[in-house]
């Protein structure tokens, strides 16, 4: 796309870089990640053993265990036999090893398993929400209720023993304020100064994340007024939630929530896809149907949730429009680097610059 198509959306789009950290340029950050992700060929192997009853699953699973391994070994010599090397090339090269041998989306089961969990809750979690009738303190709530979401992620080493607990587990677990990067003063007193015409949403993964912690977040936009584009995954990767899983569980949540359903059927609540196949976000590659779309809505505000589009890419980035970055860091190399410990909040706001 040319990067002219991308100026309301992006603050001088010519300089845009998606990715935080230049894996070329850091020799302790490129020796760490080409380890981590080594290390990390055994989970998939497992989880795609034990999760596939294919017969050919072995052999399948030792052919993208090498594919991968190889891979990494050969950008241990050259850095740049892929591109240029960072942290979103080294999880679209697993992506592609994964493919490559069938397993297009190895956690297909385990997202509707933790989807239909999800849902159940999601009654009791509006409820919870809606007890709260001080404004500020139940956008703190929703705030700190889409970061404990973004625990449950199965890309995540460090949170695999929170998986198969629920969202009140999440909370007690992320930084308490002051959080790392903590830009919720500053959220709290724009939503007191200003309802923002649409907002889009990268969201991230599918079950708790997406269901209890980002759908009653978008349900109180709604409620504010402000209509709501969420942009989700064009293909499987991980376990984020994909478009069309996304226009799944909102058919369903429209049955347990009024607010979503009238925003569902009038189209003021829209699913699309964002166009990307892998975990991390490049907005040089969104599909043009979605930032014709994001124009001709109006969208004024732009929110990234998830390590993957909000650290690992944009952390750095300056948008055209007002913007929410929200992310727990679930590595503890990350976590240190950033200057902060395991599950320290991102939580950055920023307006938009005032000379667009």
């Amino acid at each position: 796309m040319e990067l002219f198509r991308l100026s309301h959306i992006l603050f001088e789009p010519n300089n845009y870089v998606p990715d935080t950290l230049d894996l070329l340029a850091d020799e302790e950050a490129r020796e760490y990640w080409l380890n981590t992700c080594e290390k990390l060929v055994e989970k998939y192997v497992n989880f795609a053993l034990t999760n596939n009853e294919d017969p050919t699953v072995e052999i399948r699973a030792l052919k993208f265990k090498t594919c991968y391994v190889e891979a990494l070994k050969e950008l241990r010599i050259n850095p740049l036999a892929h591109g240029q090397l960072t942290i979103r090339l080294l999880l679209d090269v697993n992506e592609t090893c994964l493919r490559s041998q069938g397993f297009f989306d190895l956690w297909k089961q385990q997202k509707k398993y933790e989807n239909e969990g999800a849902l159940a809750a999601l009654s009791a979690r509006l409820a919870e929400i809606d007890e709260m009738l001080d404004s500020r303190t139940r956008w703190t709530e929703l705030c700190r209720g889409v970061l404990a979401g973004n625990m449950f992620d199965w890309g995540a080493q460090a949170v695999t023993d929170i998986l198969d607990c629920g969202l009140k587990e999440a909370l007690v677990k992320i930084q308490q304020r002051p959080w790392l990067f903590d830009g919720l003063e500053k959220w709290l007193e724009k939503l007191e100064q200003t309802v923002h015409h649409c907002a889009a949403i990268f969201v991230d993964n599918s079950g708790v994340d997406v269901i209890l912690g980002v759908l009653p977040f978008v349900r109180a936009l709604l409620v504010r007024g402000t209509s709501v584009i969420l942009c989700a995954n064009e293909w499987p990767a991980l376990n984020d939630v994909t478009n069309i899983e996304l226009e799944e569980i909102l058919q369903h949540a429209s049955h347990i929530c009024p607010v979503i359903a009238s925003a569902w059927s009038t189209g003021d609540l829209v699913v699309r896809s964002s166009g990307q196949r892998g975990p991390c976000l490049d907005f040089r590659t969104i599909s043009v149907d979605l930032s014709t779309e994001m124009k001709a809505r109006g969208v004024d505000l732009i929110i990234l949730e998830g390590m993957g589009r909000a650290l690992h890419t944009n952390l750095n980035a300056r948008f055209a429009v007002d913007s929410l970055k929200l992310a727990v860091v679930k590595n503890a190399w990350l976590a240190q680097r950033l200057g902060g410990p395991l599950f320290s909040v991102i939580f950055i706001y920023e307006d938009k610059p005032s000379h667009t």
